[in-house]
């Protein structure tokens, strides 16, 4: 339990959204975000289609557990309410939760070395190192970028995403997309991302020879890393304890 729930506001789905704020910090203290313009969301019902998002133009270093948004995917009348969404966000994020329910938690953004590679002709992330390996025939690339993700665009994109085994969609011309099964899962998943797409853009500015792991070894290692015991909680675990030491107001 956060040090903070007693100070919780009387809200639904209370630890989820305190999950939610400290990604949202965290991201923003990576500069893994992009102004207002990024978006995280998370399924809270069975189906998927009912789901806590951050609100329109707030910057992730001000996002809090309160503030959140709970949507229904299903809802036609959410873009005519006083706190609607973000189009863009309600495109792509309602598009994915009412299209893919394994899709629990989704998170959009244009970091600086995902979108260095969502530019490059060939987008996709060879296995040259034990992160890069994590996302081995784990990642789909996107080439057909339409414009701002509004519905249409949304409907796309999750159409893209309906093998389980696929969490990670690299959006051509864009940036990154990752979903996975919690608040810690999908971010601990982002965060490894953006750090194998940096060995891989400084691996090929050296302009030497790469040294790709063997499908084998690939395939072996991401195994490994998709039953390590608890580490993504564990990282958001520990994130949340360091805000909590800072005295940050997320959980509120």
């Amino acid at each position: 339990m956060n040090k903070q729930a007693d100070l919780s506001p009387n809200l639904t789905h209370w630890q989820e959204r305190v999950d939610m704020a400290a990604a949202f910090r965290w991201t923003a203290r990576l500069n893994m975000h992009e102004a207002v313009a990024n978006h995280f969301s998370l399924a809270v019902n069975e189906d998927g289609t009912r789901f806590l998002m951050n609100p329109n133009q707030v910057h992730f270093a001000r996002v809090k557990a309160s503030g959140l948004l709970l949507l229904d995917a299903n809802d036609p009348k959410t873009m005519q309410r006083p706190d609607a969404p973000d189009p863009t966000a309600w495109g792509l994020h309602g598009s994915i939760h009412r299209l893919c329910p394994h899709a629990r938690c989704v998170m959009h953004v244009h970091s600086i070395h995902a979108t260095v590679l969502a530019c490059l002709a060939d987008s996709t992330l060879p296995p040259i190192d034990q992160n890069t390996a994590t996302f081995y025939n784990r990642h789909v690339v996107d080439s057909d970028f339409g414009g701002l993700a509004f519905e249409d665009e949304g409907a796309r994109c999750a159409s893209m995403l309906t093998d389980p085994k696929v969490k990670t969609m690299i959006m051509g011309n864009h940036g990154v997309l990752v979903i996975g099964d919690s608040v810690a899962d999908t971010f601990n998943r982002l965060y490894y991302f953006e750090r194998a797409a940096e060995t891989y853009i400084r691996a090929l500015q050296t302009g030497q020879k790469l040294r790709v792991l063997s499908d084998e070894i690939a395939e072996k290692t991401a195994q490994e890393l998709e039953e390590y015991p608890d580490q993504a909680e564990r990282h958001l675990a520990e994130l949340k304890a360091i805000l909590d030491d800072e005295g940050s107001n997320y959980a509120t």
